[in-house]
């Protein structure tokens, strides 16, 4: 199906022409019958030879209508604008041109009406002049006569050329349709119309109402007929079922549910003739067939940052336009963030209106990573951009993307940091990722983590300058010759006094039990690394369970040390402590067989 827009002034005979095409009457309302004039949305379909079914979307040419208007010609990709013969260039003729010339329609088909009645020279020369500079420029102008009959085939020639060059929209793509009507029919509920532009629908399907709740579609119908399926482009009337379907109505959206990024705030690139000193500071929005009040912020001539009074679901390269409601002047605009960063320094403005005249206005990964510096995949699918599209200079981690110059940065800045804390406290082992990670803004560790390449180091959960199994240089000779020590005697710890005159205070045991040198099992009492298992292996010798001294004579230390171990097996799993104070080992004679045969030697060597 394909789907056109009308436009012109009123009483030019679109309504006419329509009916004379399609054997039916756009104009439904007893009003507009009477008044002899659309006042709402009309709906009308005929078969094309060439082109195939074809949808009208008639609109109210009067200009206190113009809402109407924008509503309906807004989601829908070409346009037929009539003009007539026996009349001049008219003001709402001039105002639908001026929005449709906003809204970046470049698909059109002016037809010259009512040549029985006057020669439609002039007004063919005139449509002529009058599109030469809009985005219609270039379009057929082919005189008719719904009357006689005149022209008919002519233009609908004409419009099958047009529809059959439209782009073919995907049926895949997330679903937004703006609903133009909404009505309730007796034995049926909540019904809906409204111009699909892309996607698929299928009866069956949930669709989120704006950012509430979502809604079953019952049933629907297109042209007439009901369907099970139904792809853009097409007229659709959905027959809707759920909690809050009472509150759809005209200006509604209907979403594929989690797709969607709805906003208040976004950034758009002024388009049209209209200058920025022509706007007023509370215009009104139209896009789709919604409209609602905005304040404007400009950022320079040809950006400003719309601040909507309630949130849409805006992507980038959205056409809408803005509305002087008292001058009825219209300025397009097209979408070019959704999710812009505040505002909130002096020169903030100036810099983001520069970055703005920068942006390409369509889908670059590019350029919207290298702006917005780490970002995730899920965020630029919500704003209309393909976070697996093709593109240098990206760097993909676990859907987070950064520009290579921002990787190359963010090292830079995390050397820096863990640099200076080195030297103010060179014992420490380093920096966690996650305190590295709120210092530099991002929202992730591990995002820290893939950062980090020689001369960066991550141990034991730690950001360091210190390649693994380094040990701080004023511990290498106090750990040298403890290690000695330790490894005629594993178990006999050095008191605290040995320590000190080693030179490890509290603070340098800390930091090399952090850093794997020591294991420090308690208060004062440390061992080589490896030695609660090698402890393990040997109690599993003893009869089982054991008691404290048993322990004590089999590893050949005393008390002092043999409490705070067995405590700190306890602790670990590798023994269970028993109501009489006794233990026994907590892993199977299996697993207690392995540990024998292992033998588990203490190592000199610093963990790997």
């Amino acid at each position: 199906m394909h789907v056109i827009a009308t436009a012109g002034h009123v009483d030019h005979g679109k309504s006419t022409l329509l009916h004379t095409l399609t054997g039916s009457d756009p104009d439904r309302l007893d009003e507009e019958q009477r008044r002899g004039m659309s006042i709402e949305l009309g709906y009308c379909w005929t078969h094309l030879r060439g082109a195939g079914d074809v949808a009208f979307v008639d609109v109210p040419g009067h200009e206190r209508f113009a809402s109407a208007m924008l509503a309906g010609a807004g989601p829908v990709p070409a346009v037929l604008f009539a003009v007539a013969a026996d009349d001049p260039w008219m003001p709402q003729a001039a105002e639908h041109l001026a929005a449709l010339d906003a809204l970046g329609v470049s698909r059109a088909v002016v037809a010259v009406t009512r040549t029985d009645l006057a020669d439609p020279g002039p007004a063919v020369t005139c449509a002529r002049q009058q599109l030469r500079e809009t985005s219609l420029r270039g379009s057929p102008v082919v005189p008719v006569s719904a009357r006689t009959g005149a022209g008919l085939e002519e233009l609908r020639r004409a419009l099958t050329t047009m529809v059959t060059a439209l782009p073919i929209p995907s049926p895949t793509a997330d679903v937004r349709l703006w609903v133009d009507r909404a009505f309730r029919v007796e034995g049926a509920g909540m019904v809906v119309t409204g111009t699909l532009q892309e996607g698929m629908i299928r009866v069956g399907d949930e669709l989120q109402l704006g950012a509430g709740p979502r809604l079953r579609v019952r049933g629907m119908q297109a042209l007439g007929r009901s369907r099970e399926q139904i792809g853009g482009v097409a007229r659709v009337a959905l027959n809707l079922a759920g909690k809050g379907v009472e509150t759809v109505a005209r200006g509604s959206v209907l979403l594929t549910p989690g797709r969607w990024l709805s906003t208040s705030t976004v950034d758009v690139r002024l388009s049209g003739a209209s200058s920025l000193s022509s706007l007023p500071e509370r215009p009104v929005l139209h896009i789709g067939a919604t409209r609602l009040g905005c304040h404007l912020r400009p950022l320079d001539e040809s950006h400003v940052r719309l601040r909507l009074e309630r949130p849409l679901p805006l992507r980038l390269g959205d056409r809408a336009v803005v509305r002087d409601p008292g001058t009825r002047l219209v300025t397009g605009v097209q979408v070019l963030d959704a999710a812009p960063p505040v505002l909130d320094r002096r020169g903030s403005a100036a810099s983001r209106a520069e970055q703005l005249g920068r942006h390409p206005g369509i889908p670059d990964l590019a350029w919207e990573v290298s702006t917005r510096g780490p970002v995730d995949a899920s965020l630029l699918a919500l704003l209309g951009v393909d976070p697996q599209a093709q593109a240098s200079g990206i760097v993909r981690v676990d859907g987070t993307l950064l520009s290579t110059a921002d990787v190359v940065t963010l090292r830079a800045r995390i050397v820096d940091l863990v640099t200076q804390d080195a030297r103010q406290t060179p014992l420490t082992l380093g920096l966690t990722p996650t305190a590295l990670a709120t210092t530099l803004g991002l929202r992730r560790p591990d995002l820290v983590e893939a950062l980090v390449k020689p001369p960066l180091y991550l141990t034991r959960g730690r950001v360091t300058l210190r390649a693994p199994g380094a040990v701080p240089a004023p511990l290498e000779r106090p750990l040298a010759v403890l290690r000695a020590e330790l490894t005629k005697s594993p178990y006999a710890a050095p008191s605290v006094a040995r320590l000190r005159e080693l030179g490890l205070d509290a603070r340098a045991v800390a930091a090399l039990h952090s850093s794997g040198h020591l294991l420090r099992v308690g208060d004062g009492v440390v061992l080589l690394p490896g030695a609660d298992h090698t402890a393990v292996a040997v109690l599993a010798e003893l009869p089982q369970p054991f008691t404290t001294s048993e322990a004590r004579q089999a590893l050949g230390t005393s008390r002092r040390v043999v409490l705070p171990l067995l405590a700190y097996l306890d602790h670990q799993g590798l023994t269970r402590r028993l109501p009489d104070d006794r233990r026994t080992l907590a892993r199977g004679p299996e697993t207690l067989g392995r540990d024998r045969k292992a033998g588990r030697k203490l190592s000199s060597a610093p963990p790997a």
